[in-house]
């Protein structure tokens, strides 16, 4: 069984289906928070709003015009500053859930807004990409933390992350799940059946396929759990969901395209489908 999103009423509206900020994207990964972005857009949220360093905002608001986009202070690489907290904080005061990670880029500065925003943001977050890798777990406490968190490793973040090594799967998933259940988040663990586990539930998915494996994929991931979250699935439930149809989009889009891999666009295309498909197992 895998969770279902909510019947839309009739006398609903964009404000029902929750606020989606995304934060992320530099000069030179300006696509990957767009990515998500578009995702977010195409899983359901009323509102998706991207908070980008300025040099890129007006790259990532090319992409789509469904979503809003904030400028925000950046240094001279185009990545967030210290600076850009206050806003950031700001903005996510008027947000259903808000998504950290996907094409921020590394610096002393972008790690400490991590840290920053991991604890104090009061909405459900999720960490991917460079924000999973620069957060200082060591350092945090569970009654630090403000809300709900879902982290989206792959294999080498997770090994960042924990120390367990990338290569071992096992002890990747025994980690993932003593994590999750120590601070009350959820993981979804990537690749090959991908884990999702609070620590005392754990789903193994069985969508998805190798032709995935590309650049974007995970940013799409990102967006589309936020979305979900968004129109009111938990946490857990809205991860479980977003890990399955994300895959049963890339197997849809695996049997469409003649090629050897599956495009981050091509994903985001067919979730329509994969939803249709959900609402029927």
């Amino acid at each position: 069984m895998i969770p279902k999103l909510p019947i839309r009423e009739r006398n609903s509206h964009k404000g029902t289906y929750g606020r989606v900020l995304l934060i992320g994207g530099s000069r030179g990964m300006a696509g990957a928070i767009s990515i998500s972005g578009m995702a977010a857009l195409r899983g359901g949220a009323g509102l998706v709003c991207i908070a980008a360093p300025d040099a890129v905002v007006d790259v990532v608001a090319s992409f789509h015009p469904c979503y809003m986009t904030i400028p925000l202070p950046c240094d001279e690489n185009g990545r967030l500053c210290r600076a850009a907290l206050d806003p950031i904080l700001l903005a996510a005061n008027s947000a259903t859930c808000v998504a950290l990670g996907p094409g921020m880029g590394r610096s002393e500065d972008v790690d400490f807004l991590t840290n920053e925003l991991f604890r104090k943001i009061e909405c459900p977050l999720i960490l991917d990409a460079d924000g999973i890798s620069g957060l200082q777990i060591e350092n945090l406490s569970v009654n630090a933390i403000q809300g709900a968190r879902v982290l989206t490793p792959h294999p080498g973040e997770m090994e960042r992350f924990s120390g367990a090594a990338a290569s071992n799967r096992d002890l990747q998933k025994q980690m993932a799940a003593s994590i999750a259940k120590k601070f009350g988040w959820t993981i979804a663990l990537k690749g090959y059946q991908t884990v999702v586990t609070n620590g005392e539930r754990t789903e193994v998915n069985s969508t998805g396929n190798p032709k995935m494996a590309a650049g974007g994929s995970g940013d799409c991931l990102t967006g589309l759990i936020a979305a979900l979250i968004a129109q009111g699935l938990s946490p857990y439930k809205a991860t479980h969901l977003g890990v399955v149809i994300h895959g049963k989009a890339g197997d849809l889009a695996a049997a469409r395209f003649a090629s050897p891999s599956v495009l981050a666009t091509d994903i985001i295309e067919l979730l329509p489908e994969a939803f249709a498909w959900s609402s029927l197992v």
